[in-house]
């Protein structure tokens, strides 16, 4: 009998199966494939084959190792890995859980991009050897893009399926962090609703607008935090003494500072979602995003280059 540790990481020609042909599914695909793996796609949709062939036309490198699938057991025949992307809803993923442990091959990873869901939720009900190889793999959007990659094991999850998936989000060139007990949002949407939710506090009150307050956060925090976290910047900002300097001298300062909690009623956040559709336009455009995505990848390439 082999080890779990005699495969990590997966062989670049080990086929990952992508359920979920949406936004993250097909960033996870772009990512898997640009590392050699084959992909199978599948997705109940009915417009999935011109999806595929969209995705395809757009990336034609990575076009041979795309391959649009015709059933869950079509995409996870024979895979080393499955990453789940379907909607953030418990019921459907465990319907779909269910038809993976009918038909994966007995040793896949089974990964899921569920961003609250935690995998002990969704193993219930799932047989022993099934529910030690889910976790929760939980990217930041896009994933070809953001390096994060939250693993989070179940309670039923294998010490040896967590090693496995870090080794595997390693090798398609991610950074996964692991996250030792299960937290409702994981750690990265817990800190982005706690930001929000000041935000969101500033402009309701009338300190701020909320295009200032974007423009107060790249110019400050957010460019700092591209470069080191929270903890680090504090601990370079203590002097001789670091983090615990930093605490003695701005702890209490902090300590002081009232915390409110926003009103999150539609009616609470109407003023809220008109500055910001003033600022941005009523949805998100696609050369904002363009442009969002050229700068990440650009800070992404300059934390890569090493200091004079």
């Amino acid at each position: 009998m082999t080890s779990a540790s005699e495969h990590l990481p997966l062989p670049a020609d080990t086929v990952v199966a992508v359920i979920g042909a949406g936004t993250i599914g097909l960033s996870w695909a772009r990512q898997f494939a640009s590392h050699g793996h084959p992909v199978r796609i599948f997705d109940p949709r009915p417009d999935l084959a011109t999806v595929v062939a969209a995705f395809a036309a757009e990336h034609p490198d990575l076009a041979s190792h795309i391959t649009r699938a015709e059933s869950v057991a079509d995409a996870v025949r024979g895979a080393g890995a499955i990453q789940e992307s379907t909607p953030e809803k418990l019921e459907i993923k465990r319907r779909l859980l269910t038809d993976l442990a009918a038909a994966e091959p007995g040793h896949a990873l089974i990964l899921s991009s569920s961003s609250t869901l935690p995998a002990s939720r969704m193993a219930e009900g799932l047989p022993d050897q099934v529910a030690a190889r889910l976790l929760i793999g939980h990217p930041f959007n896009p994933p070809h893009l953001m390096p994060l990659v939250e693993v989070v094991p179940g309670d039923r999850t294998s010490p040896e399926s967590t090693e496995r998936a870090l080794a595997f989000y390693r090798s398609v060139g991610r950074e996964p962090v692991l996250l030792h007990r299960e937290v409702a949002g994981f750690v990265g949407n817990r800190l982005q609703n706690a930001v929000l939710r000041e935000a969101v506090h500033l402009v309701q009150t009338g300190v701020v607008s909320a295009a200032d307050l974007d423009s107060l956060v790249t110019n400050s925090l957010g460019l700092r935090w591209a470069a080191v976290g929270p903890f680090e910047g504090m601990h370079l900002g203590g002097g001789p003494a670091g983090f615990r300097g930093f605490m003695e001298h701005i702890g209490p300062s902090f300590a002081a500072i009232d915390l409110h909690e926003p009103d999150l009623s539609a009616e609470g956040m109407d003023p809220v979602h008109r500055q910001v559709e003033e600022a941005y336009g009523s949805r998100g455009s696609a050369e904002s995003a363009e442009r969002r995505d050229r700068i990440q990848a650009d800070i992404l390439e300059r934390r890569n280059v090493p200091p004079n």
